[in-house]
């Protein structure tokens, strides 16, 4: 049976992350009024997606820290050092999803973010923003995603005070997901 008779004779299909069409961005304030933005470009991972039943669909996504890039070599080279991710110890962030809700068109999953070696609970909101064939005839899935997480939660605590009151990087990191995937099974 060919993947995609497979996928809809069980009403579940499951999707891989495309990482060329994907992307994994961040946004914290400098200085507490410029909006820094970085990406990270190493995003893989799968998507359980059960049309029938979606609450029983599942995401799993891994990123590879070593990536992340603000345009910035000097500060890329600081986001990477034991300051903040430490990608020699923790060279991946890790999501794994706990709960999926669909309400109309609007996502709302829930779950498990892995950073710095660190779990807490995130929930991401977003949508599905439309599936169907690539040129080549492959099943394609696009969603948007937000969330916002407190990098001190995972023990990212690096900071200076400024002279003028403040300090250099903000704590509220808002994150923004651009994710398309293929069919596999």
């Amino acid at each position: 049976m060919a993947t995609t008779e497979k996928a809809a004779a069980t009403g579940v299909k499951i999707y891989e992350i495309d990482p060329a069409h994907s992307e994994v961005e961040f946004a914290v304030k400098h200085l507490m009024f410029t909006t820094v933005k970085g990406r990270f470009a190493g995003v893989t991972g799968t998507i359980k997606l059960d049309d029938q039943s979606p609450g029983s669909s599942s995401v799993d996504v891994t990123i590879d820290a070593t990536t992340v890039d603000t345009r910035q070599e000097q500060r890329d080279a600081h986001l990477k050092s034991a300051d903040f991710f430490d990608v020699e110890k923790y060279p991946t962030l890790t999501f794994k999803s706990t709960k999926v809700d669909l309400n109309g068109s609007d996502l709302r999953i829930t779950g498990d973010l892995t950073l710095h070696g660190v779990t807490r609970q995130v929930v991401l909101e977003g949508e599905e923003n439309g599936r169907g064939p690539d040129p080549w005839g492959n099943e394609k899935i696009a969603f948007s995603f937000k969330t916002k997480v407190d990098r001190t939660d995972f023990g990212l605590n690096y900071n200076q005070v400024l002279e003028a009151g403040g300090v250099l990087v903000g704590t509220d990191i808002r994150i923004t997901l651009e994710i398309q995937a293929k069919l596999i099974g």
